[in-house]
């Protein structure tokens, strides 16, 4: 059963182990509250996810611990497990799938554990997971429903109310629900007027189906850029823990994640994941009710975002920002065209990034040609001076 001693009594256990991560503030994110970042995202391995795996961990029997541990993970549950089972002298074995990015693969196998990677998806790698610790009997070390785990990432809950003292709400990525039945938990039973509310991916909403129809939902499919957080179904323990404790859980989309993320990079000079931004994006779009005027903290969960999909993201942030524009001009076919546009768009101080020039179209006259441009602008309405000046001058925008 979770008790706050338990959570206490993990936070004693990983004071040696893990980083007492910052609570910085972050002024840009929402002109309406005072908003603090909880950067997790900074903790040893990238991500809050030790916490849980370490204290799991460090409860087994001596018996447990000569068996070694197993677990199964495509990303920061892995990395979590791996180091912890290495500071405990302890033999483990991670079930990934075998599309998992190469980067994760390698980042879990330098932790020390032992790498069995599983043909399919998630799972597969769950149910192969599951049958080695039948058969070699190994410990299992669930990633999100499991009191001791939840234990560990209820230690961020005690630390931001040292750090924030004065926190009115408290806002946290959710996917399996550990990270939030553990800060909630902890959170409530020192200080209930605290509100706690759950951000979960708009293409992964497991546990928003679950809460609004009061059982475990399973959902057939998810999909989304944070993969973190990418899960068809809530624990047991975390669904009642999240029904008991946390005030309302919202969801974010793929765009508003990605714009999170850029203006991480930009404002804060951080790197998080998709999942670790989800929080940010929750407070910078307004999901998150009542919050004028008051003390934010959001828990930025994680940092380990694949680089190879870095600038895919970043692109997208750019565009939901209004930092980014592409504008197709229908132009008669004369000298001097060219120069007109790039005038006007200079004289409004925007960077023309990329040029397209095209004659001959099936949609044109055959006196007419395209002209296609990406423009770097610095909002919505930089992007709207621009096409009104445009089409002042008699220049016909054919994109909306």
């Amino acid at each position: 059963m979770l008790t706050l001693d338990k959570v206490f009594d993990a936070s004693n256990v990983l004071k040696e182990v893990i980083r007492s991560t910052d609570c910085i503030a972050a002024p840009n994110v929402n002109p309406d509250c005072n908003v603090f970042l909880k950067t997790e995202n900074l903790q040893i391995t990238g991500s809050f996810k030790v916490r849980g795996a370490y204290y799991r961990i460090s409860q087994l029997s001596d018996e447990e611990k000569a068996h070694g541990v197993i677990a199964c993970s495509a990303g920061n549950h892995a990395q979590g497990v791996a180091l912890a089972a290495a500071k405990n002298g302890i033999r483990s074995i991670i079930c990934l799938p075998d599309g998992a990015p190469i980067s994760k693969v390698e980042a879990t196998r330098s932790y020390g554990a032992e790498i069995c990677l599983v043909p399919g998806v998630y799972d597969d790698a769950y149910a192969e997971a599951i049958r080695q610790r039948d058969e070699y009997g190994y410990t299992f070390i669930h990633p999100f429903d499991d009191e001791n785990v939840i234990a560990g990432q209820g230690t961020i809950g005690l630390e931001i109310l040292n750090q924030v003292a004065n926190a009115n709400v408290i806002v946290v990525p959710v996917g399996g629900g550990g990270l939030i039945s553990g800060v909630a938990f902890a959170v409530k039973q020192l200080n209930p007027r605290v509100k706690v509310y759950g951000v979960q991916a708009e293409g992964a909403p497991s546990m928003v189906k679950s809460i609004s129809e009061d059982k475990i939902v399973c959902l057939d499919s998810v999909h989304t850029i944070a993969d973190g957080i990418q899960v068809k179904e809530p624990g047991e323990n975390t669904f009642e823990y999240c029904k008991q404790y946390v005030d309302g859980i919202v969801t974010v989309t793929d765009d508003e994640v990605s714009s999170a993320i850029l203006h991480l990079i930009e404002k804060q000079k951080l790197i998080a994941e998709g999942a670790g931004a989800v929080s940010v994006a929750a407070v910078m779009f307004n999901k998150i009710p009542d919050l004028k005027g008051k003390n934010v903290v959001c828990l930025v969960s994680g940092g380990n975002i694949d680089v190879t999909i870095l600038s895919r993201v970043i692109k997208r942030g750019l565009l939901k920002s209004g930092r980014s524009d592409t504008l197709t001009i229908q132009l008669d076919d004369k000298p001097g065209q060219l120069k007109d546009v790039s005038a006007i768009i200079a004289d409004l101080g925007a960077n023309v990034v990329s040029i397209h020039h095209e004659r001959a179209s099936e949609d044109s006259d055959i006196t007419e040609c395209l002209l296609r441009l990406v423009l770097e602008t610095r909002d919505y309405s930089h992007i709207r001076e621009i096409r009104a000046a445009l089409t002042a001058k008699g220049f016909k925008i054919v994109n909306k």
